[in-house]
């Protein structure tokens, strides 16, 4: 399981494909409807949340709005209660870390886009985390 860090405007189709499957499996698993990925490190983050579910659902509103403007049909019922999450903390190492993670799924998966991207020195964030000075994050399985 990948929640990315970055914006979703960076990822390639597959892989923007990949991260709505996979957050809408984080959201079963904040909600206790699953049995697996339970423990999962990147959901810390948001069970750390003051809402987990309002901001898991404010994660997959930003995936969806970035589905939508490239033309993609992701099911927004999925998304439940729309509202103004707290944003997360995030150190800028993370995003560094995830940054060169992509780039190298990139380097086979669309080279082209690689290419683009390589070009940027500071991504941003998806929209519901917020740059804070730090290393990677504990929760990070490198």
């Amino acid at each position: 399981m990948r929640l990315w860090t970055l914006h979703p405007r960076y990822l390639d189709a597959r892989g923007l494909v990949a991260l709505w499957r996979e957050a809408l499996l984080a959201k079963r698993v904040l909600q206790e409807r699953t049995r697996g990925y339970r423990h999962h490190p990147q959901l810390e983050r948001f069970r750390a949340h003051s809402d987990p579910l309002l901001a898991i659902d404010a994660y997959l509103a930003a995936v969806h709005g970035e589905a939508e403007h490239r033309g993609y049909s992701f099911d927004a019922r999925k998304i439940g209660a729309r509202g103004d999450a707290r944003r997360i903390a995030v150190p800028r190492g993370q995003v560094a870390y995830e940054w060169r993670h992509l780039l190298a799924k990139l380097r086979v998966r669309d080279p082209a886009r690689r290419r683009r991207l390589a070009r940027m020195e500071r991504p941003a964030p998806h929209p519901l985390f917020r740059i804070v000075a730090g290393d990677v994050a504990s929760w990070e399985r490198r």
